[in-house]
């Protein structure tokens, strides 16, 4: 195939936390990347199937550590996790040199931690463990008689509630599915099944 004469520049996404950078290059179908990066730049190029060309060169704001640093290629894109030179010094305000926003670079929220949570654990997991007897008084109503929500798990400390069990004797409640409303001698029409 012949490459076309224009060069694009493709998207690239970063991450990071205190002592790394997460660098992802997307490009569908590469052909032969070529891969250079340093201390203060990474350099990045590739044809793909259909004959486009696609180049981009990040100079980063501080130094990386290039023998600490890894890098995956696969047909779809380049991925990287850059280590920081400088360890001790925590979160950089931009990944780029330049200032400003360039239209290729955009944030990978799948990775990005801010700075005040590297503190915390992530499991990955929402945490549904909520003890409603901390809350106290609200509007009227008082949580601290509820118990806990225990992870949902069978829904049985939500107070007076008890599992929701028993709950015969809902007719008339005006739902769809119910028959009471219908004159004794009348039956539903049958449903029909999706």
């Amino acid at each position: 195939m012949m490459a076309s004469n224009t060069i694009l520049t493709p998207e690239v996404l970063w991450a990071q936390r205190p002592d790394e950078l997460f660098v992802t290059i997307s490009v569908s179908d590469l052909v032969n990347p070529s891969i250079d990066f340093s201390s203060s730049h990474l350099k990045f190029s590739s044809d793909t199937v259909d004959g486009k060309r696609y180049e981009v060169t990040l100079e980063f704001l501080k130094e990386i550590d290039p023998q600490a640093s890894k890098k995956h290629v696969t047909a779809r894109q380049a991925f990287f996790v850059l280590s920081k030179k400088d360890k001790n010094e925590a979160y950089w305000p931009r990944l780029l040199k330049a200032s400003g926003k360039p239209h290729f670079l955009k944030t990978d929220f799948a990775r990005w931690k801010d700075e005040d949570d590297d503190e915390e654990e992530d499991t990955g997991k929402p945490n549904f463990d909520m003890d409603m007897s901390q809350l106290g008084d609200f509007n009227g109503m008082d949580f601290s008689k509820m118990g806990g929500m225990g992870g949902l798990g069978g829904m049985g400390g939500l107070g007076g509630m008890g599992g929701l069990g028993g709950m015969g004797g809902l007719g008339g409640m005006g739902g769809d599915d119910s028959d009471d409303d219908l004159p004794e001698d009348e039956e539903a029409p049958p449903t029909e099944s999706a």
